[in-house]
């Protein structure tokens, strides 16, 4: 199986990344553009446990490791391959 996971910031963290490429995409010429978030995509392969497993164990690996609660939101998907 797959998990493809979403990791945003939370609203009103502040993401001076978002900042730098809203204003890089504005020098560029890309005016439209009014706000940007950045955030991480991670796709993990996993085997041999089933899909209610793989969703148990995605869940803690993001509130452990991949993903800081206290200001990211996270999502996720199982994909099964």
């Amino acid at each position: 199986m797959k998990a493809k996971i979403y990791i945003t910031l939370k609203n009103g963290v502040h993401d001076p990344q978002g900042e730098a490429v809203l204003g890089t995409l504005k020098h560029l010429g890309f005016e439209g553009v009014q706000g940007v978030r950045v955030g991480k995509y991670i796709e993990l392969n996993l085997n041999g446990v089933s899909k209610e497993q793989t969703q148990t164990q995605v869940r803690s690996m993001c509130e452990k490791l991949l993903a800081n609660t206290v200001i990211e939101s996270y999502s996720f998907e199982i994909v099964e391959q």
